[in-house]
């Protein structure tokens, strides 16, 4: 049995548009997902979280799978549209009424809740007046951290501003494939938004050291390691540039106050629009970094491709992979960590996010059975409780997901949860890997394989 530290925090996590549905209730607004959702072509078989999971009525089950599993912590994130419809005020009691009770709710399960104020679902109303795009938002979004944070603040002890800017900046402006639902190939639009983002966290970050100060702050980066196809010169030079792009463009804002001096300059005229004081403001002192780890990134040079980076992505085809195409490569997680603290020394790491996509089916006694997944999860722990050993200072770890839910754009089609969910009539049945990962709570550590 390979053993955690004592006080190692165990913890599950969710977001709110993927699983709470009720979205035209007690006053909620329209969120740019919900627009985007209900657009057709843009989620698989026009799926749509008006219902998803259907946790706003049913946070108290849920909560007390949470406490069966026997978890310590919980992240969520807040809905901004619950919490301000149009973006700006006046507050909306009802929905800050709903994560009261929530939060209120798992501290009585013994379940401390850690709250990400951005999962993705910004008001529609700000992105008519341009987003992310509207250097403005960030006032908006440190008026709402201000809300929450008043209210929450005594309660909740673990404050993460944004999930994935990577995600919100190129999956949303760049490609797409994502709300708002943006293709600007020149990088841009991604750029503007990334940056503007980065503003929001500066702005965000001192307001909630002001109104939660027992609290710690941070942030959850989706940051990949990355390795060159071969070990080619010009694979290894595209793993470097690759690198700089993927980690330093998203992680070093925040963790070093600057972007990478060699990327700035391939983007030219769509290079953030930076301002006196920006980077300051970004790059406050945090207490944690939160990471999602999924797979790693294996790539190669490419002169031929559209991007400055001037690189592609090449599938190992001895690899196993995930119903979302991901490879599975827990070494990876490893190598991201121990990278992590050698360049950017945080406080506190989490592991905020980490777990796997798989078609989970009930069986014929209605049991689901997900030995994949167990395998895959036993394996990353394997591999983090190395690391700490080494002594990275990994606080904590959070499983995604705890329950099935919308996946974006893929809709219903993919399942990460260890709690399987009938999307139909909503009844909830724990999976092998729930009772796995109990075992391992339970013990405080994972059994060597």
């Amino acid at each position: 049995m390979l053993q955690f530290p004592p006080g190692f925090v165990w913890g599950a996590a969710a977001s709110a548009y993927q699983i709470e549905g009720a979205v035209k209730t007690d006053g909620r607004g329209e969120s740019i997902w919900d627009r985007f959702s209900h657009t057709p072509g843009k989620t698989f078989n026009g799926a749509t979280g008006d219902v998803a999971c259907d946790h706003y009525r049913r946070f108290a089950e849920d909560i007390r799978l949470m406490a069966e599993l026997g978890l310590q912590a919980y992240r969520f994130s807040i809905a901004w549209p619950r919490i301000l419809p149009d973006g700006k005020g006046p507050i909306n009691e009802r929905g800050l009424a709903f994560y009261d009770r929530l939060v209120d709710t798992l501290c009585q399960a013994g379940i401390d809740p850690h709250v990400a104020l951005y999962h993705w679902d910004l008001p529609q109303v700000l992105d008519d007046e341009g987003g992310w795009l509207n250097r403005e938002i960030a006032d908006r979004f440190a008026h709402y951290a201000d809300v929450v944070s008043r209210r929450l603040g005594d309660r909740v002890k673990h404050w993460a501003t944004f999930n994935e800017p990577l995600c919100i900046a190129l999956l949303g402006y760049f490609t797409g494939e994502q709300a708002p639902g943006h293709r600007d190939q020149t990088f841009a639009e991604a750029n503007a938004a990334l940056h503007h983002v980065y503003l929001a966290h500066g702005k965000a970050v001192p307001v909630l050291r002001a109104n939660s100060p027992a609290s710690k702050i941070g942030i959850m980066l989706n940051i990949y390691p990355v390795y060159p196809a071969t070990d080619s010169e010009a694979d290894r030079a595209a793993a470097f540039r690759f690198e700089r792009f993927h980690t330093g463009w998203f992680a070093e804002p925040v963790l070093k106050g600057a972007y990478p001096a060699e990327v700035f300059p391939l983007f030219g005229p769509a290079a953030p629009p930076l301002q006196p004081g920006d980077m300051e403001l970004i790059g406050a002192p945090l207490d944690f970094v939160g990471l999602n780890y999924y797979s790693r990134m294996v790539v190669a040079d490419d002169p031929t491709a559209p991007d400055p980076l001037k690189t592609k992505m090449v599938h190992v085809a001895s690899s196993e992979y995930t119903d979302m195409d991901w490879e599975i490569y827990p070494a990876g997680l490893r190598d991201l960590l121990t990278m992590i603290d050698r360049e950017y020394h945080p406080q506190e790491i989490y592991i905020a996010e980490n777990g796997c996509a798989m078609p989970d089916v009930p069986d014929s006694q209605g049991r689901v059975h997900d030995p994949r997944r167990v395998a895959y999860l036993q394996a990353h722990l394997q591999v983090l409780q190395q690391a700490i050993a080494q002594d990275i200072p990994v606080k904590g770890y959070f499983v995604w997901s705890l329950l099935d839910n919308f996946e974006w754009s893929f809709g219903y089609s993919k399942r990460f949860g260890i709690v399987y969910v009938d999307y139909t009539t909503q009844r909830r049945i724990p999976k092998t890997s729930y009772r796995f990962y109990q075992d391992v709570i339970r013990a405080n550590g994972v059994a060597e394989v």
